[in-house]
């Protein structure tokens, strides 16, 4: 039975990260931290004598430059890359460019748990975990799993929310403990996939 990867990885840390920041949809860079962490995450994975066939990333630069420093130190800086808006971050409308401890300040630490942890009850204007879901996971099964169903080796550099989402969905997280998952910036998770199913390794 043949095998090949799925391979997920968070942007590194962004200026935003560091201010401790509602991104979201903004476009912020990488701090010094972020870069280095994209280059320990390629160094991780050419060690461990992954090669890729193409990557997917979002329209924000913070995935997009990871996701070109980690090929950089795989020496597959030309990879086919394709780009999608439906592995962008999920939307924080109205909190988007507020400090988090502010944010807490002015509606509530228990209103903003509910916003940031809950699965599907959005910030105004913004979007839940489960509207991320439902672009990020259908965008998956039409253009991400064809590939793998062709045993081609996929890198995927995205975000933490669209990246909850697409673990959700491969490993079968309920809505109950997928609000509790973290993803760590620039932190490989390599999936092995076969025949249809998926295996974290």
């Amino acid at each position: 039975m043949n095998s090949n990867y799925l391979v997920l990885v968070r942007h590194g840390q962004s200026t935003w990260n560091e201010k401790n920041l509602f991104t979201g949809w903004r476009d912020p860079g990488l701090t010094q931290k972020g870069i280095e962490e994209a280059h320990k995450a390629g160094i991780l994975l050419r060690d461990k004598g992954l090669v890729f066939d193409l990557m997917f990333t979002s329209e924000l630069e913070r995935a997009q430059l990871t996701g070109q420093i980690m090929l950089d130190e795989m020496d597959c800086s030309d990879l086919q890359t394709i780009r999608n808006q439906k592995l962008n971050e999920r939307a924080y409308g109205d909190l988007t460019g507020m400090n988090k401890d502010e944010a807490r300040a002015k509606f509530g630490e228990e209103q903003i748990h509910v916003w940031r942890r809950s699965y599907d009850i959005p910030p105004p204007g913004g979007e839940s975990l489960k509207d991320t879901y439902n672009r990020a996971v259908p965008y998956f099964e039409e253009a991400i799993l064809p590939e793998l169903q062709a045993s081609k080796n996929v890198l995927v550099a995205a975000h933490g929310n669209s990246l909850r989402a697409i673990v959700k969905h491969l490993e079968n997280i309920s809505e109950t403990d997928i609000v509790k998952l973290e993803i760590a910036t620039g932190d490989p998770i390599i999936y092995t996939y076969s025949d249809g199913s998926y295996t974290r390794s």
